[in-house]
């Protein structure tokens, strides 16, 4: 499909159960490999990046039996793949490729990771610098600091490793699922600001799962502690995805509601459940259950702006604001969305991006290395056609506009990276105006 064309909706109403955490589904599969003993992940999440990850473990040699469309069971490898060769193609996966560089080049053996065009335009550098203080053997295959990579079996010696934080938190989290391979007391050391932290945050709660325990002291050290080896739990249940609620939560705000999205609550181990709290901020009206989420709004009049704007701090949110950013569209005043450098480096450079479509659509953008300033127009230009740059959350987010005017989606079936049936679960829940066809 080239394209997907959104007729405008009056109302949202509804029900939406959210798919598996693309984020905890990549972390649990890792270290569900690297454990001792069987594990059973249930509500995984089914798309392009889980499969990448899939496709990778039993290229490596870890056995995978699927029970059902969501539930897998895993044999973990005790901290050793039994494949010590493979060549791995890893697409856009950034939860996939970075923790796999670690752990591989940590484990030793002799591994290829290459990806789509976009994957080679990523930073690794920053990386690849760390896991050489380990004297891990990485070379570059392309450009310098750049996918593909190859590795070769090096000696890894255990020395305290320093790492940039400014770029992406997969660094620091793929480190730190792999230092417990070492089976030896260690540390890492954050080299500025950490950014994403609430990424960080959900890989120690996955780890802690699986039986390692990491000492966190103030963002800025990490400390593991010796003789700790991955013990699966079991069991193990992923929850829904909180980034995908943003998108049907933003749409009650919007669209009237209530939505309910079923899946996650206010006790998420995932930081981007703080969006709720943003979208609060703006004037929705949000309840949180037991397992759920619902937004609602004091209006069903989407010509009527009755969200406020906001000044935010990002670095605890950076996927769901993206969705502030459509959101501002739709609110009385300038947005400005700050701490969101780590949108450079994603599947495109999203600050550029979101300040196109934005344009397009009428508001007045200023963009920054790590902010966008959004002042919303008088009123929203229909019909626009919006690129999506392959980008998944482009055209899940930029849905939203269709509460106010009809709205062309280009690539729409770019959103299989995470959220494959995305658009018919939006249409779900996004009504037209009374009478229309």
């Amino acid at each position: 499909m080239e394209w997907l064309d959104l007729t405008i909706s009056q109302c949202a109403l509804g029900t939406v159960k959210l798919p598996g955490s693309k984020s905890i589904s990549n972390r649990v599969l890792l270290l569900a490999a690297l454990a001792q003993g069987e594990t059973l992940v249930q509500n995984l999440l089914v798309s392009d990046d889980t499969r990448h990850m899939l496709d990778a473990l039993k290229m490596l040699g870890i056995s995978i039996t699927q029970i059902d469309t969501v539930d897998y069971q895993i044999q973990g490898s005790g901290g050793k793949f039994p494949n010590q060769e493979a060549k791995l193609f890893l697409g856009n996966a950034g939860t996939a490729f970075r923790p796999l560089l670690a752990v591989l080049a940590i484990m030793g053996g002799h591994y290829y990771l290459s990806g789509v065009s976009r994957m080679h335009e990523r930073p690794i550098g920053d990386l690849v610098d760390a896991l050489k203080q380990l004297h891990a053997e990485i070379q570059y295959l392309g450009n310098p600091g750049y996918p593909p990579l190859e590795i070769k079996l090096a000696e890894i010696r255990n020395t305290p490793v320093t790492i940039k934080g400014n770029v992406s938190s997969q660094f620091l989290s793929g480190l730190l699922m792999a230092l417990p391979l070492i089976k030896e007391a260690t540390s890492i050391i954050v080299d500025g600001e950490l950014i994403s932290k609430s990424y960080v945050s959900l890989t120690l709660a996955q780890m802690e799962k699986f039986g390692v325990h990491v000492i966190n002291e103030n963002w800025q050290r990490f400390i593991l502690p010796g003789l700790q080896t991955y013990q699966s739990p079991g069991k193990i249940y992923v929850e829904g995805d909180a980034s995908s609620a943003s998108y049907f939560l933003a749409a009650g705000a919007i669209g009237g509601g209530p939505v309910r999205v079923v899946g996650v609550d206010k006790d998420s181990a995932q930081g981007e459940i703080k969006f709720a709290e943003a979208l609060e901020r703006m004037g929705a009206k949000i309840t949180y259950g037991e397992n759920w989420v619902e937004s609602a709004a004091i209006s069903c009049n989407p010509t009527t702006r009755y969200l406020s704007a906001i000044d935010l701090d990002c670095n605890h949110i950076p996927d769901t604001a993206m969705t502030l950013a459509v959101l501002a569209l739709f609110a009385e005043g300038t947005t400005k969305l700050r701490n969101i450098a780590s949108w450079r480096v994603k599947e495109t450079d999203r600050i550029a991006a979101m300040a196109t479509e934005l344009r397009k659509l009428g508001a007045s953008v200023e963009d920054g290395q790590d902010y966008l300033v959004i002042t919303p127009p008088k009123s929203i230009t229909p019909n626009v056609l919006i690129d999506t740059y392959d980008d998944h959350r482009i055209a899940m987010c930029f849905s939203l506009v269709s509460f106010a005017v009809p709205v062309r989606i280009n690539n729409p079936e770019c959103v299989a990276k995470t959220f494959p049936d995305y658009f018919q679960r939006f249409t779900a829940i996004a009504h037209p105006p009374i009478g229309s066809n």
